[in-house]
C-alpha cells in the first residue's frame, strides 16, 4: 500500500466507489504526536500523594502545597507483591528490546566457577562485592546469578541499578520493588522499619559509592543478601561491612577466540585468529572488546560479499570461496573500534551517536529518536548500535559502552554538542509537559533529562539558560509525582541556577518554593525555612499573592514542626491562615483579643501581630502554629492590662489634688510627639488635646538650659508648679475650680500655682473636648498681652518612654531662672 495514498489499491483495484474521505485514517505511529488541528485545552495535572504524615499536592502551576494529612486520608499499610507481580515488574524494568533482528546469544565463558561461588555465598545469606574493569562482563555474570537465585529468598530477587543513585534512592527503590503502596512515600523512620523486614537477594549493578554510604545501606537491610558490582575505582566498604570480595579479570586467549566466533557466527580464518590473538594481548582479554571486534569482522564480510547477508542483515555461516579479500582492521582500530564501527552505520545511527555524546553518554529512548534525529525510522538505529556492542544496559535504558564517548569525541562527534543538547532539552520540555505522558514514563527518562540540563547549566550561549528553565519547569512536577525525589531535587537545583542566570525571578521563586517543600517533606527544617523565606520574598516583590500565600502556609508548618518563633508578620486581610491542628483547640472566631491600653499606644511587635487573627479569619479556625505561644500570649495580655490599670490609678491619685482654672477638663488622651506624623497626626497640625501654639517656631516651648534642665521661653514667668512644657501656668487664687466644677478655698502651698501679674486674656483659649474631634481643631491667635496666659492643671507624664531633654522629669519642678 502506498503510504501517501489512502486508497484500496492493496487489493488490486481502484477506489471502487469509495470516496477518499470515507476511508478511515491510519492511526498515528507515535501516540505522543497527535494529528495537527484544534486540540481540547488540557488542564494542569495535580497529583496528591502521602509523604510520611504530610499530604503533598503537586501543583505544576503555582507550586506544590503541603499540609498535615487529615483524618481519613492516611494510606493503608503497604502489602508485598506476589510472585507474579514481581515477575511482571522485573520484565517492565528491563531494557526494551531494540528493533531489528535479535543478536546471537553469547555464552558466559570462564565464569562458571565464579558463578557457583556467588550462588553458594548468597544461599548462606552472605553479601558479595564483585569488582572488575569496565567491559569485563560484570552485568552478564550478575544476570546469570539472578536467574540461579530466583527461589532462595522469600521476597525473590530484586534487580537495581546504582547508576547515579544515592543510598536513599536505593532504599526507596528496594521498598517499591517489594511493596505495593500507590502514591505513598513513607517517612524516614517508617521506611527503615519496612525495609528491615525485607528478605530478598538484591542484585545491584553499577554501584558508584562505598565507605560509610555502603555501610548504611547494608545496615538498613539486615535480612537481604547483596551481590554488588562496581569498578575498582569505587571506594571500598568499611571494615565492619563483612563483604566477600570477588575480582573479575579478562578472558583467556582461547576463550576470547571462542567468543569472537560466537559473535561472527562462523569459524575464523588463520589470519583472523592471529589478529584476534594480538587483540587479546592489547585489550587484556576484556569481553567487550571481542564483541566489538566481532562486529568489525561482520562488516568486513559484508564488504567482501553483500549477498552473504540475508534480508535481516544476518551473516551466512561461511563466506563464499573466491570472494575478494578485504583488509583486516589494524590493531589500534580493533582496540578502539568505535569510530570504524560508526563509519559503517546508517546516517540515523550516526546522528544518534552524536546526540548520545552531547548528553554525556546517555542514549534517548527509541521512541524519542525520530523526533530528535528527524527520521521517521530512526528508532531502528538503536538496534544497529546494540548489535555493534556500542551500547550497554543501565537500568531500564541504554547508554554508550565504556570508552565509546572518548573515542567518538576524538573523531569529531562532539562538534555541535551544545546545539544538540539544546534541541534535546526543548524536546523533553514539550514531552514531559504533555498530558498523555505519565509520571512513570517521565521518571524512566530522568537520566537523559538530567544530562540535557547539565549541558545547559551554566551555559555561555544566549538562550541556553531559558531553555533549561523551561525543561526544569516541565520535568520537576513529573518527577515529584513519580516519587523519584533524587532526580526531583537535582532538577530543581539546576532550574534555580538557570533561572538566576536568565534573570527570571518568578521561576526562581518557584524553584525555591519547591525546594522548601521537598526539604520539609524529607525532614530538613532549617533548609526548608531558608528556601521558603527566599521564595516568599521574591514573590512578594512580584506581587504574586497566591504564590506568597502558599509559601507562608508551608513556612507556618515548618515553624510548627521546629517549635521556633512564628515566622513573618500578619497575614494580609482576606487571606486564610493555615488550618489548626486537629489535636489543638481552634482560635475563637474573632481571633485572640488584644488588651486596649489606657496609656498612649505602643508599636506592637511583629511577633504579636502575626498571631492575633483579624476579623476575616473564619470561625473555628486559627493559626496551626499556635501551640505553647497561645498561653504565653494570653498571659502577656493580662499583664499589659494590669500595668495599664495601675498606671491609671497612679495618674488619678496624682492629679486628684490639682486645681484647674476656667473649668477646663484634663483628658488622658494620647499626645502626639514629633514622631507621631506616621500615626495620623500631621506635624503642621495641632494635636488633639495639646495647647495652642503660635506661628513662631519655638514660641511657648521650653528649651534645656546649660545644666540640662528645661528653661522657660523668653517673656514668660516660670512657675514652681510647672511640670509639663507647653501648658499654661496656674494662678494662686485661693478660690479655684475643682475637677468637679465647684469652687474651693485653700491656702497656696509650695507646689501651688502662682498668680499672674495681669488678668487672663480677654479671648479664652480653646479647650479640646474629652474625645478627640474628627477634624483637627483650628489654631486661634496667641494672646496679645505680654503677661503669660494661665497654666493648665498639672498632668501626669506619658507612659510611652523615659523623659528626654524636651520633657522635664515627672516629679519636681523646673528650676527658676536666675534673674
Amino acid at each position: 500500500m502506498d503510504p501517501n495514498n489512502r486508497g484500496s489499491e492493496e487489493y488490486g483495484r481502484d477506489h471502487d466507489g469509495f470516496e477518499e474521505d470515507s476511508v478511515p485514517q491510519r492511526q498515528s505511529r507515535e501516540p505522543l504526536t497527535p494529528d495537527f488541528g484544534l486540540q481540547t485545552p488540557q488542564q494542569a495535572r495535580t497529583v496528591q500523594l502521602i509523604s510520611g504524615d504530610l499530604l503533598l499536592t503537586v501543583n505544576p502551576v503555582d507550586g506544590s502545597e503541603v499540609e498535615p494529612c487529615p483524618p481519613g486520608r492516611q494510606p493503608e499499610a503497604p502489602v508485598r507483591h506476589t510472585a507474579t507481580e514481581r515477575a511482571d515488574r522485573e520484565r517492565a524494568a528491563a531494557p526494551s528490546v531494540p528493533p531489528g533482528p535479535p543478536g546471537p546469544l553469547l555464552p558466559l565463558l570462564e565464569r562458571q566457577e565464579a558463578r557457583e561461588r556467588l550462588v553458594r555465598l548468597l544461599a548462606r545469606g552472605r553479601s558479595v562485592r564483585v569488582t572488575g574493569p569496565a567491559g569485563s562482563g560484570r552485568t552478564a555474570l550478575l544476570s546469570a546469578v539472578a536467574a540461579d537465585c530466583a527461589d532462595l529468598a522469600p521476597d525473590g530477587v530484586v534487580r537495581l541499578s546504582g547508576h547515579k543513585r544515592t543510598t536513599t534512592d536505593l532504599q526507596y527503590a528496594l521498598f517499591e520493588a517489594v511493596h505495593r503502596a500507590p502514591l505513598h512515600r513513607p517517612g524516614r523512620e517508617e521506611l527503615l522499619g519496612l525495609i528491615r523486614g525485607i528478605g530478598a537477594v538484591v542484585v545491584l549493578d553499577d554501584l558508584e559509592f562505598g565507605g560509610a554510604a555502603l555501610d548504611e545501606l547494608l545496615d538498613a537491610t539486615p535480612e537481604c543478601a547483596f551481590v554488588l558490582a562496581a569498578t575498582p575505582d569505587v571506594a571500598a566498604p568499611g571494615p565492619d561491612a563483612h563483604l566477600e570480595e570477588l575480582s573479575l579479570t579478562g578472558l583467556g586467549r582461547s576463550a576470547s577466540i571462542d567468543l569472537l566466533e560466537q559473535v561472527v557466527e562462523r569459524s575464523l580464518t588463520e589470519d583472523e585468529a592471529n589478529w584476534a590473538g594480538d587483540l587479546w594481548f592489547e585489550s587484556e582479554g576484556l569481553p567487550l572488546r571481542f564483541v566489538q571486534a566481532g562486529a568489525l569482522l561482520r562488516h568486513r564480510d559484508l564488504l567482501r560479499d553483500p549477498e552473504a547477508f540475508d534480508a535481516y542483515g544476518s551473516a551466512a555461516p561461511f563466506a563464499p570461496e573466491g570472494a575478494p579479500e578485504a583488509p583486516l582492521p589494524s590493531l589500534g582500530e580493533g582496540a578502539a573500534p568505535a569510530l570504524l564501527l560508526a563509519s559503517r552505520l546508517s546516517e540515523a545511527a550516526r546522528e544518534t551517536l552524536r546526540f548520545a555524546v552531547a548528553l554525556g553518554g546517555e542514549v534517548p529512548h527509541q521512541a524519542h529518536l525520530p523526533a530528535l534525529v528527524g527520521d521517521t525510522h530512526a528508532d531502528a538505529a538503536l538496534g544497529e548500535l546494540a548489535g555493534c556492542g556500542l551500547l550497554s544496559p543501565a537500568g531500564p535504558r541504554y547508554r554508550l559502552a565504556a570508552g565509546v564517548v572518548t573515542q567518538l569525541e576524538a573523531g569529531g562527534y562532539g562538534e555541535g554538542a551544545a546545539d544538540r543538547a539544546r534541541t534535546a532539552a526543548q524536546h523533553y520540555a514539550w514531552w514531559a509537559g504533555h498530558p498523555s505522558v505519565t509520571s512513570e514514563r517521565a521518571v524512566a527518562e530522568a537520566d537523559a533529562v538530567l544530562a540535557a540540563l547539565a549541558q545547559l547549566v551554566p551555559g555561555d550561549r544566549a538562550g541556553q539558560a531559558s531553555v533549561a528553565v523551561l525543561l526544569a519547569r516541565s520535568a520537576s512536577p513529573a518527577f515529584a509525582a513519580g516519587m523519584q525525589w533524587g532526580a526531583w531535587e537535582k532538577v530543581l537545583r539546576m532550574g534555580q541556577e538557570s533561572a538566576r542566570i536568565a534573570g527570571e525571578v518568578a521561576e526562581e521563586a518557584y524553584f525555591h518554593h519547591e525546594l522548601g517543600v521537598l526539604a520539609l517533606c524529607t525532614g530538613h527544617l532549617e533548609r526548608a525555612r531558608a528556601e521558603l523565606e527566599a521564595s516568599i520574598g521574591m514573590r512578594g516583590a512580584l506581587s504574586d499573592k497566591s504564590g506568597a500565600v502558599a509559601g507562608r502556609r508551608a513556612l507556618a508548618l515548618v515553624a510548627d514542626r521546629s517549635g521556633g518563633p512564628v515566622p513573618g508578620g500578619r497575614t494580609p486581610a482576606g487571606e486564610e491562615l493555615a488550618a489548626a491542628r486537629y489535636e489543638e483547640a481552634a482560635s475563637p472566631p474573632g481571633g485572640i483579643p488584644a488588651a486596649l491600653p489606657l496609656f498612649p499606644r505602643q508599636p506592637v511587635p511583629a511577633e504579636t501581630t502575626a498571631v492575633i487573627s483579624g476579623p476575616d479569619t473564619p470561625a473555628g479556625r486559627g493559626p496551626a502554629f499556635l501551640r505553647g505561644a497561645r498561653r504565653n500570649l494570653v498571659g502577656a495580655g493580662a499583664g499589659a492590662l494590669l500595668v495599664a490599670v495601675l498606671g491609671t490609678v497612679v495618674t488619678l491619685g496624682a492629679t486628684s489634688g490639682s486645681e484647674e482654672p476656667d473649668s477646663r477638663n484634663v483628658t488622658t488622651e494620647q499626645s502626639a510627639d514629633e514622631d507621631d506624623s506616621d500615626n495620623g497626626f500631621p506635624e503642621d497640625e495641632p494635636t488633639p488635646g495639646a495647647p495652642e501654639e503660635s506661628g513662631t517656631p519655638g514660641e511657648g516651648t521650653e528649651s534645656p538650659g546649660p545644666s540640662g534642665h528645661a528653661t522657660p521661653p523668653a517673656g514668660t514667668t516660670p512657675s514652681a508648679g510647672t511640670s509639663d512644657p507647653g501648658t499654661t501656668p496656674k494662678t494662686d487664687d485661693p478660690t479655684t475650680t475643682s475637677p468637679t466644677g465647684r469652687p474651693t478655698t485653700g491656702s497656696p502651698t509650695t507646689g501651688s500655682p502662682t498668680k499672674p501679674t495681669t488678668k487672663p486674656p480677654t479671648t479664652p483659649p480653646t479647650t479640646p473636648p474629652t474625645t478627640p474631634p474628627t477634624d483637627p481643631p483650628t489654631p486661634t491667635d496667641p494672646p496679645t498681652t505680654e503677661e503669660p496666659p494661665p497654666s493648665a492643671p498639672e498632668t501626669s507624664l506619658s507612659a510611652s518612654g523615659p523623659a528626654t531633654e524636651d520633657t522635664p522629669p515627672a516629679s519636681g519642678s523646673a528650676p527658676a531662672p536666675t534673674a
